[in-house]
């Protein structure tokens, strides 16, 4: 059984807003943004980048006099909305973006500009190239603490001629661009959150099986398929779970070194010596499946804001207790649990626990955790008993059908329960969750 003390930091990466302040919706923020399209340059050398990126956005509000994005450490030295200069100020709060004019709202526009810098983060050079990671707003502009706000991504690379790239989506084109270099365009063809884009880049050995690829980053070397035997099992079990196929055509898993876990879209990040830790004990495994189940519960069906993030790892956690339960038996899944239980525990002895869809401060991570993950999961698992075996998996279904590419809110997992049970969940969802969801867009 995985231990309480055995998340390092790097299990996971959170969202760090939400352990400061709500994020902003894109009806706060004021506007949508439809799509990025980024040509860039990297370095594989040092991390730096180089390009120029167009946003289209819409306006959800009239006299919007300014758009502004996630800080980061980038210098913008152009940039335009439809052809006309706008003005760039850039701080820690912020890289914002002021046209001479409020646009209207309703009516779409494109944001322009060109870029150059080292990233702060989500870069990280490695033996034979790099990779990039979770704070996708530190190598582009957009928006990391807006999960709602999902996004189409076509990203153009320009690399040695030898590198193997992966990236999110379809490559749907290669060109040469001279001197020993090419450039590769890749296309999504569903929106994702920004925090999900990703890709790696280098001489790293891969191998390909259908739809599966596997890709070595870890700087030494390694037997892809053996370390990823597991995969094709758990891709077949999270889609029955969840009634919904593999939403990419194709699933990269990226090793990287040292305890790095995290979910991109269509691909997972997964650090080197934690898979060795599972391999060592394939019964205590978390890191393959949980990251996995993010292409469904976190990548495919994504929390409106940060407020209902434990729709995204409580699924994660539950997902991987239910797959040790078919794979090991229910003694598995109960020491899965377990673990949740123990964390929640420890939280509830520092006098911190609250109800799942809480937005206000977390005092640390560790007890952000506690709570949207580890309770997130032991809640699921509560209604997995109250409701029975084929009402809950017939509600998770159901919810997952339903919202397949758009965004959730709690309320919509207790909708879908409801219809798939028969009952009204209501106090269940107000002494776990919370207060009723307030009314919001379409998402």
């Amino acid at each position: 059984m995985i231990q309480p003390t055995a998340f390092p930091a790097l299990l996971m990466i959170a969202p760090l807003s939400a352990a400061a302040h709500p994020a902003p919706t894109p009806s706060e923020a004021g506007f949508d943004v439809d799509a990025y399209r980024v040509a860039m340059t990297p370095d594989l050398s040092n991390g730096a980048v180089m390009g120029e990126e167009a946003i289209r956005l819409t306006p959800l509000r009239d006299g919007l006099g300014a758009l502004r994005f996630s800080p980061n450490a980038l210098t913008i030295s152009e940039a335009t909305i439809d052809g006309r200069a706008v003005r760039v100020t850039s701080d820690d709060d912020g890289i914002v973006f002021t046209p001479a004019r409020a646009p209207a709202k309703g009516k779409a526009l494109v944001l322009r500009l060109r870029f150059s810098g080292t990233p702060k983060r989500g870069v990280e050079v490695v033996p034979g190239g790099l990779y990039s990671s979770y704070f996708a707003c530190d190598w582009m502009v957009c928006q990391q603490d807006m999960p709602g706000d999902k996004a189409k991504l076509k990203l153009a690379l320009t690399v040695p001629d030898d590198a193997n790239v992966s990236a999110p989506g379809q490559r749907i084109a290669t060109r040469k661009a001279g001197a020993g270099r090419k450039v590769e365009t890749w296309r999504t063809t569903r929106a994702w959150s920004p925090y999900t884009y990703a890709f790696a880049i280098g001489d790293f050995p891969h191998v390909a099986d259908g739809a599966l690829a596997y890709v070595n980053a870890s700087g030494a070397a390694a037997d892809l398929s053996a370390m990823f035997v597991e995969t094709p099992a758990m891709v077949a079990f999270l889609s029955d779970k969840a009634g919904v196929a593999l939403p990419v055509d194709r699933f990269t898993q990226i090793l990287v070194p040292g305890y790095e876990a995290q979910e991109a879209a269509g691909m997972s990040l997964i650090g080197r010596k934690a898979l060795e830790r599972d391999l060592a004990k394939p019964d205590e495994e978390w890191i393959v499946i949980h990251e996995l189940s993010h292409q469904w519960w976190g990548n495919l069906v994504t929390c409106d804001s940060w407020r209902d993030f434990w729709l995204n790892e409580g699924f994660a956690i539950f997902m991987t207790a239910a797959w040790k339960e078919h794979r090991y038996g229910r003694a598995a899944y109960n020491a899965e649990l377990d673990v949740a239980r123990a964390r929640l525990a420890k939280a509830r002895e520092a006098g911190f626990d609250k109800p799942l869809a809480w937005d206000g401060k977390y005092p640390s991570i560790g007890l952000r955790r506690a709570v949207q993950y580890g309770k997130g999961a032991l809640f699921l698992d509560h209604l997995r008993r109250l409701l029975g075996e084929q009402a809950f998996w017939a509600g998770v279904r159901r919810y997952t059908r339903a919202h397949a590419g758009g965004t959730v809110v709690s309320a919509d997992l207790q909708r879908a329960m409801e219809a798939a049970s028969g009952r009204d969940l209501s106090d269940e969802f107000t002494r776990w969750v919370g207060p009723a969801d307030q009314p919001r867009e379409a998402g």
